[in-house]
């Protein structure tokens, strides 16, 4: 294992638990934006992810309001490709994609803007859990018709990765680390990557 892989697994088994009713839920600085985000650790998500991209295929990076903001900034400096956001809000935009999402947790309208025809795309995001946001996203950027290349998710816990690597096997969908929550603790599953 990677020292990269093991400080990003360190830094998810010392994550605090809170109880949300019957259900713990871990919070980690790159799914929640608290406690602080420690650099190294940021540092260790993105030279794995980069190591996972070829990215002479990629002209676009995509990442997901919110926390997929903080991974997807770094690469796009890093390997000089431009970036976009899907927002959770409209802004109008000419050529603008609403996409209704629905997950475990929440359920609205997702906007995508900017992306072209014909773009290879990498899409980045913190979680998945159930899939459905990143469902509607997949969805949205194919009805642009821009060709989805990757998409690499730090934190897999829950079918919903499995679940859409089914539904979509053209496109290569990948996480860093798999989870679950065991009671009040993070218990890491096997390896992914």
């Amino acid at each position: 294992m990677s020292e990269a892989l093991q400080r990003l697994k360190d830094s998810l088994l010392a994550a605090p638990i809170i109880w949300k009713g019957d259900y713990p839920y871990f919070i980690h600085p790159l799914t929640d934006g608290v406690p602080r985000l420690e650099p190294s650790v940021l540092a260790a998500v993105v030279e794995i992810i980069e190591s996972m991209v070829d990215w002479e295929s990629i002209d676009l990076i995509l990442g997901i309001e919110a926390m997929g903001l903080p991974l997807t900034s770094p690469l796009s400096m890093r390997n000089e490709r431009p970036q976009v956001v899907v927002r959770k809000r409209s802004y109008g935009l000419e050529g603008e994609v609403a996409i209704d999402q629905s997950t475990g947790y929440s359920k609205g309208s997702m906007f995508l803007n900017d992306i072209q025809k014909g773009e290879r795309v990498l899409i980045v995001d913190d979680v998945l859990s159930t899939g459905g946001t990143l469902d509607a996203i997949l969805q949205g950027v194919e009805k642009i018709g821009a060709i989805i290349e990757a998409v690499i998710v730090v934190v897999e816990k829950g079918p919903g990765l499995k679940q859409l690597q089914e539904k979509y096997p053209h496109i290569k969908i990948s996480s860093l680390v798999r989870l679950e929550m065991d009671g009040g603790k993070v218990v890491l599953l096997d390896e992914v990557i």
